[in-house]
């Protein structure tokens, strides 16, 4: 019979997870239905990635970005003219036109 671990985990039989198709990675609805625990697999796509997409929500930092000072080194200036050209349509890194100083590899 399985326990409840201290952190409040719970091993599924092998046989009942074959049985609902739950693997490892299988997301899964935990609920209480009568007085019992009713874990069911997740199925339905929407639900999972509207779930991913909060989890992310809460864990961005809501912090404000600074643009890169003229300041900056070599390799972010380097960088930042290959995302520039890359945003107006221009070539860069694709067609190896970008030279490369041995600092960044």
């Amino acid at each position: 019979m399985p326990k409840v671990d201290a952190k409040g985990r719970v091993v599924l039989p092998q046989a009942v997870r074959e049985r609902l198709g739950i693997t490892p990675g299988t997301e899964v609805v935990v609920r209480e239905e009568d007085g019992e625990v009713v874990i069911r697999p997740e199925d339905d796509p929407e639900r999972i990635l509207d779930r991913l997409d909060r989890l992310v929500e809460e864990a961005a930092p809501e912090r404000a970005t600074e643009p890169l000072d003229d300041d900056a080194g070599p390799v972010a200036r380097k960088h930042r003219e290959v995302v520039r050209r890359g945003a107006e349509g221009g070539s860069g890194e694709r067609d190896g036109s970008v030279e490369r100083d041995g600092a960044d590899g």
